[in-house]
């Protein structure tokens, strides 16, 4: 998760609270995994239509609220912003405890088949980490 949170350092923090329900067939809802380059952590994501998202990250669990464009702008990116509500203070796949409070402000782009994504800084794959694969079968 400490990677994500370093993409907002040079972002901007969001007043409030975020989290706005999503239509259920929204390509973010589900479970999603992401491994470290390296193989030896990994996290995951479980983001509900309501807005609210589980996220586990080595000994770390963490709750978050988000927004997220219903629809990708014409390059394929939906802008997004996730704030940290609840973290249960355990240390991250870096070795890191995220701080309740921390916004994220990412760009998604999904892979055509909506299993993958990768989250990315900016407007442009140059920036991005992933990629974020679907896990089915799993309860959200």
């Amino acid at each position: 998760m400490k990677l994500l949170l370093l993409f907002a350092a040079a972002l901007l923090a969001a007043q409030g609270a975020l989290a706005g329900p999503l239509r259920n067939d929204h390509p973010i809802v589900g479970t999603w995994r992401f491994e470290l380059p390296d193989g030896s952590c990994h996290e995951m994501y479980r983001i509900r239509a309501d807005g609210s998202a589980l996220i586990t990250s080595a000994a770390e669990i963490a709750e978050s609220e988000f927004q997220i464009d219903d629809q990708p702008d014409s390059d394929g990116f939906y802008h997004s912003n996730d704030k940290i509500v609840k973290d249960n203070g355990k240390k991250d796949c870096t070795g890191e405890v995220t701080e309740v409070g921390h916004v994220i402000q990412s760009f998604i782009v999904f892979h055509p088949s909506n299993n993958m994504f990768l989250m990315c800084q900016k407007r442009d794959m140059g920036s991005c980490i992933g990629p974020f694969i679907r896990v089915r079968g799993t309860e959200i």
